[in-house]
């Protein structure tokens, strides 16, 4: 091999190795689905809230699993993944399904309320083990896999107060439903789940990846 071919094998590299991967809030967005497959994900339990105010159970659990199915059906054959609306529809069929046996409305949001407590119990754990659940889903989401942030301990400790901010939020807000649930106020327990819903969730996305990203930037990166 020739010295100028020497060089140009050093050189010959994969653009993509160099290419900046993208924000964490790009990565989390796509995982749910991309913007439409949240905002997909809100429709059929806007619907519930909606015609259970205007009208009674039944027809609400009816419209709300009928929209969630046409949701579904759309992407099928727009050839769309469906995955994310398969979950969707999941999650309002368990809803539902808990809401009609009983013939109480408020039962339709007790499977995102014990979900949320048991996020939120999660999120607190791993940060009192030293595990941050925030910082492994950062590695998954937002750094390629790579967990080199486990060597640096201001990042651990970054990464440990935000996983105990988004726990005590998520606790948070999930308490205040549980609330509305116990007090059998039906109607602003739908209304807080859709204002308690995405908002937090954005800002929480937006406290993280400005953090983890001033915190990257101004910490020397770790010798081998």
């Amino acid at each position: 091999m020739t010295t100028g071919q020497h060089r140009d094998a050093e050189v010959d590299t994969d653009p993509k190795d160099d290419a900046p991967l993208p924000s964490i809030a790009e990565q989390v967005a796509e995982q749910l689905g991309g913007w439409r497959g949240l905002a997909e994900s809100s429709i059929p339990v806007v619907v519930f809230v909606v015609v259970n105010i205007l009208a009674e159970l039944r027809p609400a659990v009816i419209a709300s699993v009928s929209v969630a199915v046409l949701i579904a059906i759309l992407r099928l054959v727009q050839r769309k993944p469906i995955r994310h609306a398969i979950n969707g529809l999941f999650g309002v069929g368990i809803g539902a399904v808990i809401a009609w046996k009983t013939g109480s409305e408020k039962d339709f949001h007790l499977p995102g309320i014990l979900y949320g407590i048991g996020y939120g119990l999660v999120l607190l754990g791993s940060a009192a083990v030293r595990q941050p659940l925030v910082g492994w889903i950062w590695s998954v989401l937002a750094a390629g896999g790579r967990s080199e942030w486990r060597q640096n301990p201001r990042l651990v400790r970054t990464f440990t107060w935000l996983t105990v901010l988004w726990g005590v939020v998520w606790l948070a807000k999930v308490g205040v439903q549980a609330g509305l649930y116990l007090a059998d106020m039906d109607t602003a327990l739908g209304v807080a789940r859709l204002a308690l819903g995405y908002p937090p969730y954005a800002l929480l996305l937006v406290i993280t990846g400005w953090t983890v990203r001033r915190v990257t930037r101004n910490t020397a990166p770790l010798t081998p």
